[in-house]
């Protein structure tokens, strides 16, 4: 198979499960890139577990030439952690103390936020839990990335889909507008949105976390609009086309 040296059981697990759903084939070699999937009308599904901004080029290309294009990206709400030693036998079993939300899916649009403007493409967003699957070394080592700050005695072996939970879709200027908190002011800073994302006991606490890189994200796509400064701070408002008349910021 062409591209999937590298390709974890999740990322292998998803693309079998969006590759059934529809006539179409996988690993597909067209235009100079390699797709995922490509459906039977031509439609491009790219599974991107990690660092969406990777794709801009390739959505970027299949969007000129015409393709319908879809981004999958699952957001893990629960892990497991599963440490073996090299013969693959389980040494210990836990749950991470990490906790993901929607919110974190902002860090992942910093560099392909230019194309979602556009009708043919969608995010859809999948809550999942995962088994992370680590191998023990016997010396503290790098990880094959290299991005390690400090060496440790275990290796990333893989990535296992234990359960779908649910499903988000982003489609439209308004999809992303809905995830700014319900009870925000007409006009807002950053402190305001990081304020209601804590109080918000439905997130964990690093949601907020992500305040900012929101409003980074959806300040460059238009959907909401700079209006000035409140001492140091900048106030935004929503675009005037996504303010219901009734309410601020609730969507049907």
């Amino acid at each position: 198979m062409i591209n999937t040296y590298n390709e974890s059981s999740l990322h292998r697990t998803l693309k079998n499960l969006y590759s059934d759903q529809q006539p179409s084939k996988q690993e597909v070699e067209l235009d100079g890139h390699i797709y995922d999937i490509l459906t039977s009308s031509g439609k491009v599904i790219e599974i991107q577990t990690q660092n969406i901004s990777r794709l801009t080029e390739k959505i970027k290309d299949a969007l000129e030439k015409g393709h319908e294009c879809k981004i999958v990206h699952p957001i893990v709400i629960q892990k497991e952690i599963l440490l073996q030693d090299k013969y693959g036998i389980e040494i210990s079993r836990r749950k991470s103390p990490k906790k993901a939300s929607i919110y974190d899916v902002f860090r992942e649009l910093t560099g392909i936020y230019p194309l979602l403007s556009d009708k043919k493409i969608s995010i859809e967003i999948l809550f999942i839990k995962m088994i992370e699957i680590r191998t023990q070394t016997e010396t503290p080592v790098q990880s094959e990335n290299k991005k390690r700050r400090f060496k440790k005695n275990w290796i990333k072996k893989d990535k296992i889909l234990k359960e779908i939970l649910d499903s988000k879709i982003f489609s439209s200027a308004k999809s992303y507008a809905e995830l700014l908190p319900k009870k925000l002011p007409a006009e807002f800073t950053v402190k305001d949105i990081e304020k209601l994302l804590k109080e918000n006991e439905n997130l964990p606490k690093s949601a907020a976390q992500n305040a900012s890189v929101m409003v980074w994200v959806l300040s460059r796509m238009k959907i909401i609009l700079y209006t000035g400064k409140k001492g140091r701070m900048k106030i935004y408002r929503l675009a005037e086309e996504l303010v219901q008349p009734e309410q601020y910021g609730y969507f049907s």
